[in-house]
């Protein structure tokens, strides 16, 4: 996605060769317009996948998956990262370890919110170890709803995350893919991943 990309090289700050600092637009603060692009893009992508519910974990997936739902006219969940008093029983849970915070979460969904006749798009901002994105999966396989695939805003193509995923069967479909992140330039990915049937 070029908007997307452009975005990238004018905004993002490489901070290491593994860390893309992108918080001008899209994980602190976000571009509406940006978002609602992407949206549409996901929305027109998974448009023939049978999706009943969006899902993402809080809180930098909620802008795009929020706008995927719009387009897609379905409602959107967030997993929690935090217990709430107001959400304690009847809780879908997984774990999930985040590399940029070097901690673990329990993430949470309530298990009224999916359920087996569920077809469920998975949103998030960044893919890089998976760890987010197997955890989602894992809360979607709980409620024994269907995964139609993933939507990722920003994939690190040099770390393992889709290609595990990819490998598993998994449909992930990335918006801007960086290959490198080497001498503080961003290199985007060039060659075609197969993609698994919608």
């Amino acid at each position: 996605m070029e908007l997307l990309k452009n975005k990238i090289v004018e905004e993002g700050i490489v901070l290491s060769d593994t860390v893309l600092k992108v918080d001008t637009f899209l994980n602190h603060q976000m571009d509406p317009f940006l978002m609602q692009e992407m949206g549409k893009e996901f929305a027109a992508y998974f448009a023939d996948a049978g999706i009943t519910k969006v899902v993402t974990i809080e809180s930098s997936g909620i802008a795009p998956a929020i706008m995927a739902a719009l387009h897609l006219e379905v409602p959107m969940i967030f997993a929690r990262k935090r217990k709430s008093l107001t959400l304690q029983d009847g809780l879908l849970t997984a774990k999930v370890y985040s590399f940029t915070k070097q901690e673990e979460n329990e993430i949470s969904i309530a298990d009224k919110f999916i359920s087996e006749d569920d077809t469920v798009l998975i949103i998030d901002d960044f893919l890089a170890n998976g760890q987010a994105a197997f955890g989602l999966m894992e809360l979607v396989k709980q409620a024994n709803a269907k995964v139609a695939g993933i939507g990722i805003v920003i994939e690190k193509a040099f770390q393992d995350g889709g290609k595990q995923l990819r490998e598993q069967g998994v449909n992930v479909y990335s918006l801007a893919r960086v290959s490198s992140l080497a001498d503080n330039k961003v290199t985007f990915a060039t060659e075609q991943i197969e993609e698994v049937g919608v």
